[in-house]
């Protein structure tokens, strides 16, 4: 039996009973504006400028929850902080938009002015985030249509699903390549929206930029890391549908890295 120790990974309700305790340190490694904009209380922002502060500064009894966007970078950092010699180290599954989502359950979310009336304006419920309107279009699949990154990132950051998706199986990052936004684009990724989710075709992001000839919404995806090699239910892939030499020739410069780094 192997001796390595490890982390714990916890849900949201635990990590409501852990912060009951008299000490221990929250560490957030999301980004400057994620955290400021809502963090749990009294944590403390976890970057690679404090890391080694962190790890050197801090009591190594002293119980620590980390917590990313999703749960899956405090996991990295989680190791990290065990393999250093700490004897207590959580990461919080779902990361902070789990633990938004676990707190909505018991309080209505916290809203600006600025997306109340966008709420209104728009005929969805300031209740209900991820109330659908026709096509069962979300408020983050109409703000990231039309290009409004301000108002996804708020959504986001308030508990709206980030992988809901409409009537055709697409999700709101679809709606942001439809609408060409790459900053709409640029903070779903961040959040952790899937980028090689499958609609109700088989057809991904990547797919449908790629055969409407949005050269640059192609170059963003793979920049992302989509994944160029998937292909519909008519076994046709992004290569297959490009409709322009610039999206062509974008998508077969990835194929080829892969083929060779493969080899």
């Amino acid at each position: 039996m192997s001796n390595e120790r490890s982390f714990k990974r916890i849900d949201a309700a635990t990590a409501s009973q852990l912060l009951a305790r008299e000490k221990i340190l929250v560490l957030d490694s999301r980004d400057q504006a994620s955290f400021e904009l809502a963090h749990i209380a009294n944590a403390r922002r976890l970057s690679s400028d404090n890391l080694d502060a962190t790890l050197l500064g801090t009591p190594k009894a002293v119980p620590v929850l980390l917590v990313c966007y999703h749960g899956n970078a405090s996991q990295t950092y989680g190791q990290m902080f065990t393999d250093f010699g700490f004897a207590e180290v959580y990461s919080l599954d779902g990361g902070f938009a789990a633990w938004q989502r676990a707190q909505a359950k018991t309080a209505p979310p916290v809203l600006s002015p600025q997306l109340t009336q966008w709420l209104q304006g728009h005929g969805y419920p300031g209740d209900d985030l991820d109330a659908v309107a026709e096509h069962n279009m979300t408020p983050l699949m109409r703000a990231s249509k039309s290009g409004d990154s301000g108002i996804v990132f708020e959504l986001l950051q308030a508990g709206a699903a980030l992988n809901a998706t409409n009537i055709d199986g697409n999700n709101a990052l679809w709606l942001a390549c439809v609408g060409e936004s790459l900053e709409a684009m640029s903070v779903l990724i961040r959040a952790g929206i899937a980028l090689d989710h499958q609609n109700d075709n088989g057809a991904t992001c990547l797919m449908y930029a790629a055969s409407t000839g949005k050269h640059a919404v192609v170059e963003a995806l793979l920049a992302a890391g989509a994944n160029p090699q998937l292909k519909t239910l008519d076994d046709f892939s992004a290569l297959d549908m490009a409709a322009t030499i610039e999206c062509l020739r974008l998508l077969r410069r990835v194929e080829k890295g892969m083929l060779a780094t493969a080899g």
